[in-house]
């Protein structure tokens, strides 16, 4: 049974004021008046130096700060995609230059630097069990990695009739990678035996296995996300909502929360027991342009978007505490951000820009 279910819940918005930072200098943001904003309790603060941005911010967490802790020029082309392997030692990037690049997190230094696709790398994911990488690209082809020893790719998958968007592992299932296409096209795959397992519709934009348990694989398409059934492909919800093709999905660690991403609002579902489907909090883009966003890895009521501000030409990342509905602007990219990633075991968040440049905050 396939339910269409709409937002319960929309919530407007609070913006913070622009604030205006002098390098080597602290700021406070202002209001209308010019004043500083106090009413809604502790106001953020923004350090600014050179090529480093900290911000120090109480979205109700005592002592929480977010600061870029280092960055490496990624590729001669745009970076479009990022991940962190399980551990949280390495990050895999890839992008326009049909290269996935390996980096060792503490160092920024490259380890490995994979060179089969033919064309523009689209997904990069570590196996979140095994020391295994999967790679997407419009050529049509995943790919799959031995991440201790990427000399070359242990198996190359062919079948997409249209250039393959993403693709993920299964949290609990080392043999099984599924794959998406611009076709809408979602394939599973075996690691062990080569082949494609099964064949159904669903994804053109992104897949996203729900974590740990991996009983529901996220599809977006166009402007809805369909919740599969990852055993019997059977659409479980479809959520529906946005107005505007969605870009991306991420799951919370928990398994229970869904973030949906368009250029022009973020939503956050609920798959908890009792309210599967519904629409828990939204955040419109009151001018900005979203793109990417993953939740922090300790904060679970923290949202990091990936945005440009259109009227200042500026790529930033936006911090949405969900349940205080307040936000924080921090600028980051001279590019727009295309993905965004986070490790659990570092408390890390990667940034990967169109800018060729990647990021690292915390």
């Amino acid at each position: 049974m396939v339910f269409n279910l709409s937002c319960i819940s929309r919530l407007q918005k609070t913006r913070l004021e622009e604030t205006e930072s002098i390098p080597g200098r602290l700021s406070r943001p202002a209001n209308s008046s010019g004043t500083a904003n106090t009413a809604a309790g502790p106001s953020p603060i923004i350090l600014c130096q050179p090529h480093l941005y900290v911000l120090i911010w109480n979205p109700c967490y005592s002592g929480f700060k977010f600061t870029e802790v280092s960055s490496v020029r990624a590729s001669a082309s745009k970076v479009v995609c990022c991940h962190f392997s399980s551990d949280g030692k390495l990050l895999a990037s890839g992008g326009h230059d049909k290269k996935v690049v390996l980096w060792y997190t503490d160092t920024l230094k490259p380890k490995a630097t994979l060179e089969e696709h033919s064309s523009v790398i689209t997904d990069v994911r570590f196996s979140p069990s095994m020391a295994r990488l999967a790679t997407s690209s419009f050529d049509k082809t995943v790919r799959v990695w031995d991440a201790d020893n990427p000399g070359y790719s242990l198996r190359t998958f062919t079948g997409h009739s249209a250039g393959v968007m993403s693709l993920d592992f299964h949290p609990n299932k080392d043999d099984l990678i599924c794959s998406c296409d611009g076709d809408g096209e979602i394939r599973y795959w075996s690691i062990n035996n080569g082949s494609c397992q099964r064949v159904f519709k669903g994804g053109t934009a992104q897949v996203r296995f729900q974590p740990h348990v991996g009983r529901y694989l996220a599809a977006a398409a166009e402007n809805v996300v369909s919740i599969l059934d990852a055993e019997t492909q059977a659409c479980w919800h479809i959520l529906q909502g946005h107005t505007k093709p969605i870009h991306s999905v991420c799951w919370d660690p928990s398994g229970e929360l869904l973030a949906s991403v368009t250029e022009d609002s973020v939503r956050v579902w609920t798959l908890r027991s009792g309210s599967e489907g519904d629409c828990l909090h939204e955040l419109s883009c009151n001018g900005n342009i979203f793109h990417s966003c993953v939740f922090h890895p300790t904060y679970s009521s923290l949202l990091v978007i990936g945005c440009y501000q259109a009227s200042i030409y500026l790529q930033s990342l936006e911090l949405w505490n969900m349940i205080e509905n307040k936000t924080m602007t921090l600028s980051a990219h001279e590019g727009l951000i295309a993905s965004l990633a986070v490790s659990t075991v570092t408390g890390l968040v990667a940034s990967a820009s169109h800018d060729k440049i990647v990021k690292l905050w915390k």
